[in-house]
Protein backbone atom coordinates (compact mmCIF):
# COMPACT_ATOMS: atom_id res chain seq x y z
CA UNK A 1 0.00 0.00 0.00
CA UNK A 2 1.60 3.43 -0.98
CA UNK A 3 1.84 5.99 2.05
CA UNK A 4 1.24 9.42 1.39
CA UNK A 5 4.74 10.02 2.64
CA UNK A 6 5.64 9.36 -0.97
CA UNK A 7 4.58 12.59 -2.06
CA UNK A 8 5.16 14.73 0.82
CA UNK A 9 8.28 15.36 -0.99
CA UNK A 10 7.18 15.97 -3.97
CA UNK A 11 6.23 18.99 -5.99
CA UNK A 12 2.42 18.19 -7.60
CA UNK A 13 2.56 18.70 -11.13
CA UNK A 14 -1.23 18.93 -12.04
CA UNK A 15 -3.23 19.92 -15.91
CA UNK A 16 -5.70 22.42 -15.09
CA UNK A 17 -9.49 21.30 -14.11
CA UNK A 18 -13.00 22.53 -14.27
CA UNK A 19 -14.10 21.73 -10.50
CA UNK A 20 -11.29 19.23 -10.13
CA UNK A 21 -12.61 16.06 -8.94
CA UNK A 22 -11.39 14.70 -5.06
CA UNK A 23 -8.30 13.24 -6.16
CA UNK A 24 -6.82 16.59 -7.72
CA UNK A 25 -7.20 18.10 -4.04
CA UNK A 26 -5.33 14.93 -2.26
CA UNK A 27 -2.12 15.59 -4.70
CA UNK A 28 -2.59 19.41 -3.95
CA UNK A 29 -2.64 18.87 0.13
CA UNK A 30 -0.46 16.16 0.19
CA UNK A 31 2.76 17.42 -1.93
CA UNK A 32 5.10 20.14 -1.45
CA UNK A 33 4.64 22.63 -3.80
CA UNK A 34 1.53 22.46 -6.63
CA UNK A 35 2.16 23.21 -10.01
CA UNK A 36 -0.16 23.69 -13.00
CA UNK A 37 0.70 22.51 -16.51
CA UNK A 38 0.71 25.89 -18.64
CA UNK A 39 2.36 24.93 -21.32
CA UNK A 40 0.26 21.67 -22.84
CA UNK A 41 -1.94 21.38 -25.34
CA UNK A 42 -5.68 21.40 -24.96
CA UNK A 43 -7.00 17.77 -24.90
CA UNK A 44 -10.65 17.09 -25.89
CA UNK A 45 -13.29 15.13 -23.28
CA UNK A 46 -10.96 15.68 -19.87
CA UNK A 47 -11.38 17.05 -16.90
CA UNK A 48 -10.12 20.32 -18.05
CA UNK A 49 -13.77 21.14 -19.23
CA UNK A 50 -16.30 19.09 -17.37
CA UNK A 51 -16.53 17.73 -13.59
CA UNK A 52 -18.76 15.44 -12.19
CA UNK A 53 -21.60 16.19 -9.46
CA UNK A 54 -24.11 14.19 -8.01
CA UNK A 55 -27.33 14.71 -9.20
CA UNK A 56 -30.76 13.21 -7.85
CA UNK A 57 -30.25 10.37 -10.84
CA UNK A 58 -26.71 10.17 -10.09
CA UNK A 59 -23.73 10.81 -11.69
CA UNK A 60 -24.10 14.06 -13.51
CA UNK A 61 -21.44 15.88 -16.50
CA UNK A 62 -21.16 19.42 -16.04
CA UNK A 63 -19.41 20.82 -19.61
CA UNK A 64 -18.02 23.81 -20.37
CA UNK A 65 -18.23 24.47 -24.22
CA UNK A 66 -15.12 25.76 -25.56
CA UNK A 67 -14.56 28.67 -29.37
CA UNK A 68 -14.28 26.53 -32.15
CA UNK A 69 -10.58 27.21 -33.17
CA UNK A 70 -11.56 29.36 -36.23
CA UNK A 71 -13.33 31.67 -33.90
CA UNK A 72 -9.62 31.66 -31.87
CA UNK A 73 -7.56 32.19 -34.80
CA UNK A 74 -9.61 32.63 -38.26
CA UNK A 75 -9.02 29.88 -39.36
CA UNK A 76 -9.33 25.49 -38.75
CA UNK A 77 -6.57 24.08 -36.23
CA UNK A 78 -6.50 21.32 -34.75
CA UNK A 79 -7.33 21.67 -31.00
CA UNK A 80 -4.56 19.32 -29.85
CA UNK A 81 -2.42 21.70 -31.24
CA UNK A 82 -3.84 24.55 -29.26
CA UNK A 83 -1.96 25.63 -26.12
CA UNK A 84 -3.96 25.23 -23.09
CA UNK A 85 -3.60 29.14 -21.99
CA UNK A 86 -5.39 30.05 -25.55
CA UNK A 87 -8.07 28.04 -25.27
CA UNK A 88 -11.70 30.65 -25.24
CA UNK A 89 -14.87 29.96 -23.20
CA UNK A 90 -18.19 29.72 -25.73
CA UNK A 91 -20.94 32.53 -23.94
CA UNK A 92 -23.25 31.84 -27.01
CA UNK A 93 -24.59 29.02 -24.94
CA UNK A 94 -26.45 30.10 -21.48
CA UNK A 95 -24.26 27.40 -19.72
CA UNK A 96 -23.07 29.28 -17.03
CA UNK A 97 -26.69 29.35 -15.89
CA UNK A 98 -27.40 26.02 -16.63
CA UNK A 99 -24.59 25.07 -14.50
CA UNK A 100 -25.76 27.01 -11.15
CA UNK A 101 -29.06 25.56 -11.54
CA UNK A 102 -27.46 22.29 -11.60
CA UNK A 103 -25.69 22.97 -8.34
CA UNK A 104 -27.94 24.22 -6.57
CA UNK A 105 -30.65 21.35 -7.55
CA UNK A 106 -27.65 18.96 -6.40
CA UNK A 107 -26.88 20.54 -3.38
CA UNK A 108 -29.35 23.05 -2.13
CA UNK A 109 -29.90 20.44 0.80
CA UNK A 110 -26.29 19.73 1.59
CA UNK A 111 -25.06 20.75 4.83
CA UNK A 112 -23.05 23.65 3.80
CA UNK A 113 -23.31 24.85 0.74
CA UNK A 114 -25.30 27.82 1.68
CA UNK A 115 -21.86 29.18 2.93
CA UNK A 116 -20.16 28.88 -0.15
CA UNK A 117 -22.11 29.11 -3.23
CA UNK A 118 -22.22 33.12 -3.29
CA UNK A 119 -18.45 33.04 -3.66
CA UNK A 120 -18.32 30.41 -6.48
CA UNK A 121 -20.84 31.43 -8.72
CA UNK A 122 -19.31 35.19 -8.66
CA UNK A 123 -16.34 33.09 -10.36
CA UNK A 124 -18.72 32.03 -13.11
CA UNK A 125 -20.20 35.09 -13.19
CA UNK A 126 -17.56 37.24 -13.97
CA UNK A 127 -17.04 35.39 -17.57
CA UNK A 128 -13.40 35.04 -17.96
CA UNK A 129 -12.75 34.75 -21.67
CA UNK A 130 -10.00 31.79 -21.25
CA UNK A 131 -10.64 28.56 -19.57
CA UNK A 132 -6.97 28.49 -18.00
CA UNK A 133 -8.13 31.58 -16.46
CA UNK A 134 -11.35 30.65 -15.04
CA UNK A 135 -9.81 27.14 -13.88
CA UNK A 136 -7.20 28.82 -11.74
CA UNK A 137 -9.22 31.32 -10.29
CA UNK A 138 -11.90 28.43 -9.24
CA UNK A 139 -9.38 25.95 -7.87
CA UNK A 140 -7.81 29.31 -6.00
CA UNK A 141 -10.57 30.08 -4.20
CA UNK A 142 -11.68 26.20 -3.70
CA UNK A 143 -8.27 25.61 -2.16
CA UNK A 144 -9.20 28.88 -0.23
CA UNK A 145 -12.46 27.69 0.99
CA UNK A 146 -10.96 23.90 2.33
CA UNK A 147 -8.30 26.34 3.86
CA UNK A 148 -4.72 24.80 5.11
CA UNK A 149 -4.07 23.47 1.37
CA UNK A 150 -1.60 25.93 -0.88
CA UNK A 151 -4.35 28.75 -2.04
CA UNK A 152 -1.35 30.12 -4.40
CA UNK A 153 -0.44 27.64 -7.35
CA UNK A 154 3.00 27.72 -9.46
CA UNK A 155 2.59 27.85 -13.57
CA UNK A 156 4.68 25.49 -15.66
CA UNK A 157 7.08 27.59 -17.49
CA UNK A 158 8.33 24.65 -20.42
CA UNK A 159 6.81 21.30 -21.24
CA UNK A 160 7.96 18.33 -20.55
CA UNK A 161 6.38 14.71 -21.12
CA UNK A 162 5.75 12.40 -18.75
CA UNK A 163 9.14 10.33 -19.96
CA UNK A 164 10.97 13.22 -18.96
CA UNK A 165 9.84 14.14 -15.44
CA UNK A 166 12.15 13.23 -12.45
CA UNK A 167 9.22 11.26 -10.38
CA UNK A 168 11.64 11.30 -7.59
CA UNK A 169 10.83 15.26 -7.18
CA UNK A 170 7.72 15.40 -9.15
CA UNK A 171 3.83 13.56 -8.50
CA UNK A 172 3.33 13.78 -12.10
CA UNK A 173 -1.00 13.63 -12.23
CA UNK A 174 -1.46 15.30 -16.06
CA UNK A 175 -2.51 11.68 -17.66
CA UNK A 176 -3.67 10.25 -14.35
CA UNK A 177 -6.25 12.60 -13.62
CA UNK A 178 -9.01 12.10 -16.48
CA UNK A 179 -12.30 10.57 -16.58
CA UNK A 180 -10.98 8.20 -19.22
CA UNK A 181 -8.22 6.71 -17.20
CA UNK A 182 -7.74 3.12 -16.80
CA UNK A 183 -5.37 2.66 -14.17
CA UNK A 184 -5.63 3.62 -10.41
CA UNK A 185 -6.70 6.41 -9.23
CA UNK A 186 -5.11 8.03 -6.93
CA UNK A 187 -7.41 7.65 -4.35
CA UNK A 188 -6.86 4.04 -4.70
CA UNK A 189 -3.27 3.92 -4.63
CA UNK A 190 -3.46 5.71 -1.23
CA UNK A 191 -6.37 3.94 0.00
CA UNK A 192 -8.55 7.46 0.58
CA UNK A 193 -11.73 6.64 -0.80
CA UNK A 194 -13.40 6.87 2.29
CA UNK A 195 -17.30 7.74 2.17
CA UNK A 196 -18.56 10.87 3.61
CA UNK A 197 -22.34 12.40 3.86
CA UNK A 198 -23.30 12.71 0.16
CA UNK A 199 -27.27 13.88 -0.23
CA UNK A 200 -28.57 10.93 -2.15
CA UNK A 201 -26.61 8.21 -1.19
CA UNK A 202 -29.52 6.32 0.93
CA UNK A 203 -30.87 6.11 -3.13
CA UNK A 204 -27.91 5.64 -5.10
CA UNK A 205 -25.06 4.77 -2.75
CA UNK A 206 -21.76 6.37 -2.67
CA UNK A 207 -19.73 8.01 -5.85
CA UNK A 208 -15.83 8.47 -4.71
CA UNK A 209 -14.09 10.78 -6.80
CA UNK A 210 -16.64 13.77 -7.83
CA UNK A 211 -16.01 16.95 -7.81
CA UNK A 212 -14.43 18.64 -5.25
CA UNK A 213 -17.53 20.58 -4.46
CA UNK A 214 -19.56 17.44 -3.77
CA UNK A 215 -16.76 17.34 -0.65
CA UNK A 216 -16.64 20.69 0.13
CA UNK A 217 -20.62 21.02 -0.16
CA UNK A 218 -21.23 18.06 2.08
CA UNK A 219 -18.46 18.17 4.78
CA UNK A 220 -17.27 22.11 4.81
CA UNK A 221 -14.83 22.78 6.85
CA UNK A 222 -14.00 18.90 7.87
CA UNK A 223 -12.80 18.39 3.92
CA UNK A 224 -9.18 18.67 4.39
CA UNK A 225 -9.40 15.82 6.57
CA UNK A 226 -10.81 13.49 3.49
CA UNK A 227 -7.98 14.86 2.03
CA UNK A 228 -4.89 13.87 4.31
Amino acid sequence: MASLDSIKNRDGLLSTAYFPPIEFFIAVANCRNSYLEACESYQKQSYRTRCHIYSSAGLFVLKIPVLRSESIYGKNINTHKIPIKEIKIDYSESWTVQHKRALKTAYMNSPFFEYYYSDIFKVLDNKENFLFDLNYKLIALISELIGDIASRYEFTSNYYSAEDVDVSSVFDCRNRIHPKFKGESILTEFKMEKPYFQVFSQKQGFIPNLSILDLLFNEGPNSISFLR
